[in-house]
């Protein structure tokens, strides 16, 4: 089962800033699927195990961006 939680991310602007965000989070354990997408400021996160926003946060700070929490 996957579980799959679309996130809002501030300062990404650009196809690297996708790259570098995506890098961060694919690192979590459980991680399945990443989609950074920096014109909609979001980045999509799917896990073989309930995601912990603790950890998505840390590793969109660990990149350089911040995250508001999921989106609606």
């Amino acid at each position: 089962m996957s579980n799959t939680t679309t996130y809002a991310v501030t300062g990404m602007s650009c196809g690297h800033c996708e790259k570098s965000v995506s890098s961060e989070i694919s690192g979590l354990q459980g991680v399945t699927e990443v989609a950074a997408d920096a014109k909609a400021g979001t980045v999509t996160v799917s896990s073989e195990l309930p995601l912990d926003e603790a950890a998505v946060r840390a590793a969109v700070d660990e990149a350089g961006y911040e995250l508001v929490g999921p989106t609606a």
